[in-house]
């Protein structure tokens, strides 16, 4: 298992056919704010790859681009709707089709409120990981090696955690839920990026 760190863009063919796991890490929370600073991508075979965007970058990334808009690979994410909307603001992709294992586990572990990668990986995964640099400054001119780890992994176990949450989806009987779920899920990050991220527009009031 390694660790690669590119800049402003991911080098060709480093990673195998097949869903990819993808997370980002911008300067805040705020989409329209925050820039996108980093963004890690893994293939599930081992290895996690991280691309650093600089403050002036034009987010051009044609290998990485053409990895995201390809519409024959399953993206991975945990709360894909904030990393999809980072995504189309910054690098204009719609990184779809999505499978979302914050949502899924919200459809299948209702004995608990606790939905975090963190939790899912402990109690699906038996293994743990740190968060202490959830908060850090990502748009430094350094990433520690404390950072990139984390930023690694974020994705680093979001391949084996679909494939557990798909079994518990299917044995629920809400797979077909699931999926129009994910489906609807970047038009949500269009809506948020449009200017209704609080709003939720099928309510009555």
């Amino acid at each position: 298992m390694s660790v690669y760190f590119h800049e402003e863009d991911l080098p060709k063919d480093v990673l195998a056919d097949g869903p990819v796991a993808v997370d980002t890490e911008t300067m805040g929370l705020q989409t329209l704010r925050d820039r996108l600073c980093l963004l890690q991508i893994s293939d599930g075979g081992g290895d996690e790859h991280l691309v650093r965007f600089g403050v002036n970058s034009d987010y051009s990334a044609p290998n990485l681009r053409a990895i995201l808009a390809d519409p024959g690979r399953v993206k991975l994410y945990h709360f894909a709707r904030f990393d999809l909307a980072a995504i189309q603001h910054y690098m204009g992709v719609m990184a779809e089709p999505v499978f979302c294992t914050k949502i899924a586990s919200r459809l299948v572990r209702t004995y608990t409120d606790r939905h975090g990668l963190k939790e899912l990986v402990r109690e699906l995964l038996a293994q743990d990981i740190s968060k202490q640099q959830q908060s850090s400054d990502w748009g430094g001119p350094e990433l520690s090696e404390a950072q990139q780890d984390y930023a690694a992994s974020d994705v680093r176990f979001l391949h084996r955690l679909r494939d557990e949450l798909k079994v518990r989806l299917e044995r629920e009987g809400r797979m077909e839920l699931a999926q129009a779920c994910f489906d609807f899920l970047p038009h949500r990050a269009r809506l948020d990026i449009a200017g209704w991220p609080d709003v939720d527009i099928f309510a009555h009031a």
